[in-house]
C-alpha cells in the first residue's frame, strides 16, 4: 500500500531531476503542449506502490505487469497517471471535458508506424521547402552566399505618434544578444537601426553606421512611449486601433559556409530582399482561400482579455502573413495523407508547432532562442516578437536542428516520444554520473509494431464532464489523477489557441470538435471573468469525487496531487473528500514543478505537491496524527528531513503548501465523523476554516518551526524532534 511502501527521498529526487529537463525522463509528452504536467516518475512510484513488489527502489526499475488492475482519471489533462499505468500493464479509463486535453492523450496513447511516419513528415517537409523554403533564407553578410538560413526574425511593435503622425518604434530596450552565447553585445542603434556589436554594457561607444551613440535603454516603458520627433507622450495599447503592427528590425541567420570559421551568432539588420521576402508572403495570403485559416473571434476570459485590450480580436491576428501562409499550406498537405493515424500525427504535431509560430513569441536575448507562447501560462504580449522558421534547420554533419520552433524540431520531438512509447526507460543516477536503464517488456499503447502483446490492453478515453458519467459500482482497483489548481491555469482559454486550427482540420463529424471552443460553463478551473470562485469549484470537485469514489472497489485509493499559495484554495479539495465519504490516510510532499521556470521563478510559488492518499477503509500509522499545532510541526519537520534526503532544499512557499496538506489532511479526519453531505454548500465550506482555526493554522506552525531553528534554508533543516523515523516503519496503526 501506498502508505506503507512510498519512498518520499527516493521518488523526490526522480521527481526534481524529471522537473528540470522533463522531456529526457518522459520524451512522451512532446507529443503536444499540456500545461503544468506532473512527474511520470511520481506517479510511477505511486502506482508501484499501491500494486507492485516491494520494495519501491527495487520494483521501480524492473520490468512489472499490472493485468486486471484497472486505473481511473477524472482530470487526465496531459494523460500522466493513465501513461503511467497502461506503460505498467493496467486497463485504464480517463475523462476530460477539454476536447483538446482528450486529443492529447489520444495522441499519446496511440501506436503509431514510425517508419511511415517519418517518411510521410520528411516529404512534408520537402515540399513546405520547394514552396516557400525561400522566404526564410538571407544574404550572408560575410561571405555573401545568399541561401543562409534564416533562424529568427525580430519584429518591434510600433505605433504612430498622436500629434505629429510619425512612426514610433516601441522599443524596450536595444540590446538584443547579450555576450553569454555570443562573444559580444549585439545592440541596435536607435537612429539608423543598424546593428552593432560591443563587449561591454557599460562602456557602449557609438554606431558602426552612423556613430551616434548607442543605448540600452529604449523609449518605451509602463504603456507610455515619447516620441523622438516632437516630444509628444503617446500611451499604448489602444484596443479601438485594432491588432498592432509590427516592423521587422533584425535577423538572426545561419550560415553552413561560415559557420566553422567563426564564433558566436550571425546578426544583421533586414536588407532589401528580406523585406522583398515577407511581402510576397503577404501577396500569396491574399490571393489564398484557405479552409485551415481560423477565422474564430476571441472570447473575453482571464486571459484573453489581455489580448483584447491590445486589439487582437480574432486568432488569425496573432500571426503574420508569412506564418499564416506557411501554416495553411502545411494544413493542406496534411489534410491530403490517407492514412488516418499518420495524418492525425502531423495535424497534432502542426497545433503543437503553432506556440512558436506566431507573433507573441519573445525572443530570449541571454539564451539566444525563441520563447514560445505558453512559456508562461498565459498570452504575455511582449514588444518585441520573435518569428521561427517555420521548416526548421537540420545540421546535416550532427542530423541536429540549429535553433527552435520549425517542422524539423517538432517531428524530431514526435519521433523521440514515439520511440520511448515501444522502448521506454527510466534514468539511474550515481554518484558521478547517470544510465538509461531500458525497461524490456513494458510498452506505451494500443499496440505495439510487432503485434498485440499476449493480452490485451483496455484503453477507454472520453471527452465528457467525468462528474457526470456513468462508471460501474466497485470497477475501479485505483483512481490517480491531478485534479485542476483551482485557477493556477486557465487551461480552455489557453488551448483554444490550438483548437481553432486543429478543429478545421481534423473535426469534421467528430463530437468532441462540435463546439468552437473548449470552453465549458462545468469547467473547474477558477475563473473571474466567467464568475466561477471557489464554491463552483467546491460543488463540481465534489460531484467528481462522489462518483469516483462509487466507483472504486472498497478500501481502493483515490490518490491525487495538489498545491496552491492560498489555504482557501484547499478547502474545496476537503469538502470534495468528505462529500465523497473518504478519509485522507496520508499527505506526501513531492516535488512537482521546475524552480527555474519562468511562470515560477522569482515569484515564491511552491514548486512541491502535496500527494493526497484517500480510502473509504484504511489504516496509517498513529504518529502521522497530530493533536496541537507543535505536534503538527514536527510531522512537517520528518517531511522536510526527507525531502532533504532526497536533495530536495524547499522554499518558505514549500513549506508553506506541505504544513496546508498536513492541515487540509487533519481537519478531514477531525471533520468526517459529523459531516453532513447535504448541508449547503457555504456551509459545508465554511466547517473547514472553522476547524483549522480552532486547531491553529499555519502562523502558529510557522512560529514553532522558526523557534525550533531559523529557516536556513542552505544549511541543515529543522530539527523540531530528536529523530524521525521513515514512513511505513511497523508500529502503532489507526483503521478506519
Amino acid at each position: 500500500m501506498i502508505e506503507k511502501e512510498f519512498d518520499i527521498p527516493f521518488i523526490a529526487d526522480l521527481a526534481l531531476r524529471e522537473k528540470q529537463i522533463q522531456q529526457e525522463y518522459r520524451p512522451i509528452i512532446a507529443v503536444h503542449k499540456w500545461f503544468a504536467r506532473r512527474p511520470g516518475t511520481l506517479f510511477r512510484g505511486l502506482l508501484l506502490s499501491e500494486f507492485g513488489d516491494p520494495p519501491l527502489r527495487g520494483s521501480f526499475y524492473k520490468k512489472n505487469e499490472l493485468s486486471h488492475i484497472k486505473i481511473a482519471d477524472p482530470f487526465m489533462g496531459g494523460g500522466t497517471p493513465l501513461l503511467e499505468a497502461n506503460r505498467l500493464g493496467c486497463d485504464v479509463l480517463g475523462f476530460d471535458i477539454n476536447p483538446m486535453a482528450y486529443w492529447i492523450v489520444k495522441q499519446e496513447i496511440e501506436h503509431i508506424d514510425l517508419k511511415v511516419y517519418s517518411e510521410s513528415a520528411s516529404f512534408l517537409r520537402a515540399e513546405l521547402n520547394k514552396h516557400i523554403g525561400h522566404l526564410y533564407r538571407t544574404r550572408c553578410t560575410i561571405c555573401g552566399r545568399i541561401d543562409a538560413d534564416i533562424k529568427y526574425f525580430l519584429w518591434v511593435k510600433f505605433i504612430m505618434c498622436e500629434k505629429c503622425g510619425e512612426q514610433i518604434d516601441l522599443f524596450p530596450g536595444y540590446l538584443i544578444a547579450a555576450n553569454s552565447r555570443h562573444p559580444m553585445n549585439v545592440l541596435v542603434c536607435p537612429s539608423c537601426g543598424e546593428l552593432s556589436e560591443t563587449d561591454s554594457r557599460k562602456h557602449l561607444g557609438n554606431c558602426h553606421s552612423c556613430q551616434k551613440a548607442l543605448s540600452l535603454n529604449g523609449p518605451a516603458k509602463h504603456n507610455r512611449c515619447e516620441c523622438k520627433h516632437c516630444g509628444n507622450i503617446n500611451e499604448y495599447p489602444k484596443s479601438s486601433l485594432g491588432a498592432p503592427s509590427h516592423r521587422l528590425f533584425a535577423l538572426e541567420y545561419h550560415c553552413a559556409s561560415c559557420r566553422t570559421s567563426r564564433s558566436g551568432r550571425f546578426f544583421k539588420a533586414p536588407e532589401s530582399g528580406d523585406h522583398e521576402k515577407y511581402y510576397e508572403a503577404e501577396r500569396r495570403l491574399a490571393g489564398l482561400s484557405s479552409p485551415f485559416i481560423p477565422d474564430d473571434e476571441i472570447p473575453t476570459g482571464d486571459e484573453t482579455n489581455r489580448l483584447l485590450r491590445w486589439g487582437y480580436r480574432r486568432y488569425k491576428e496573432m500571426f503574420n502573413a508569412r506564418q499564416l501562409f506557411g501554416l495553411a499550406l502545411s494544413a493542406d498537405l496534411i489534410s491530403q495523407v490517407s492514412d488516418i493515424r499518420i495524418r492525425e500525427a502531423l495535424a497534432t504535431n502542426l497545433s503543437d508547432l503553432l506556440r512558436y509560430q506566431n507573433m507573441l513569441c519573445r525572443y530570449d536575448t541571454v539564451a539566444l532562442k525563441s520563447l514560445d507562447i505558453f512559456s508562461v501560462h498565459g498570452f504575455p504580449v511582449g514588444l518585441v516578437q520573435c518569428e521561427s522558421n517555420l521548416l526548421g534547420i537540420v545540421d546535416p554533419r550532427r542530423n541536429k536542428c540549429i535553433g527552435s520552433g520549425g517542422w524539423a524540431n517538432i517531428i524530431g520531438k514526435y519521433r523521440r516520444a514515439k520511440t520511448y512509447c515501444d522502448r521506454p526507460f527510466e534514468i539511474k543516477h550515481f554518484d558521478r554520473g547517470k544510465q538509461v536503464v531500458f525497461i524490456h517488456g513494458e510498452w506505451i499503447g494500443d499496440g505495439r509494431a510487432e503485434g498485440e502483446a499476449e493480452r490485451g490492453r483496455g484503453i477507454d478515453l472520453r471527452c465528457e464532464n467525468s462528474a457526470v458519467t456513468n462508471i460501474p459500482r466497485e470497477s475501479l482497483d485505483g483512481v490517480f489523477t491531478d485534479p485542476p489548481y483551482f485557477q493556477n491555469v486557465q487551461y480552455a482559454e489557453l488551448m483554444d489557441f490550438c483548437y481553432v486550427w486543429l478543429r478545421r482540420l481534423v473535426g469534421f463529424g467528430r463530437p468532441e470538435f462540435a463546439l468552437p471552443s473548449t470552453r465549458s460553463p462545468h469547467e473547474l478551473t477558477g475563473n473571474e471573468d466567467m464568475k466561477r470562485g471557489l464554491e463552483h469549484f467546491a460543488n463540481g470537485l465534489s460531484s467528481v469525487f462522489r462518483r469516483m469514489a462509487d466507483a472504486l472497489k472498497p478500501g481502493s485509493p483515490l490518490v491525487f496531487t495538489y498545491h496552491h499559495n492560498d489555504i482557501c484554495a484547499y478547502f474545496p479539495v476537503a469538502v470534495a473528500i468528505l462529500d465523497a465519504g473518504l478519509t485522507c490516510s496520508a499527505s506526501f510532499p513531492c516535488p512537482a514543478e521546475m524552480g527555474a521556470s519562468i511562470h515560477i521563478s522569482g515569484t515564491g510559488s511552491s514548486i512541491i505537491d502535496t500527494v493526497f492518499v484517500c480510502r473509504k477503509t484504511g489504516s496509517f500509522p498513529k504518529r502521522w496524527l497530530a493533536d496541537s499545532p507543535l505536534a503538527l510541526a514536527q510531522i512537517v519537520s520528518g517531511d522536510l528531513e526527507l525531502l532533504k534526503a532526497g536533495n530536495v532544499i524547499p522554499t518558505q512557499g514549500d513549506i508553506k503548501c506541505i504544513v496546508y496538506g498536513h492541515l487540509i489532511r487533519h481537519a478531514i479526519w477531525g471533520l468526517r465523523q459529523v459531516w453532513k453531505k447535504d448541508e449547503d454548500l457555504v456551509t459545508r465550506l465554511m466547517k473547514v476554516p472553522s476547524w483549522i482555526d480552532r486547531f491553529g493554522g499555519w502562523p502558529i506552525i510557522e512560529g514553532y518551526l522558526k523557534t525550533a531553528i531559523p529557516l536556513n534554508l542552505h544549511g541543515p533543516l529543522f530539527a523540531v524532534r530528536d529523530s524521525t523515523t521513515t514512513y511505513g516503519e511497523v508500529e502503532d496503526e489507526i483503521s478506519f
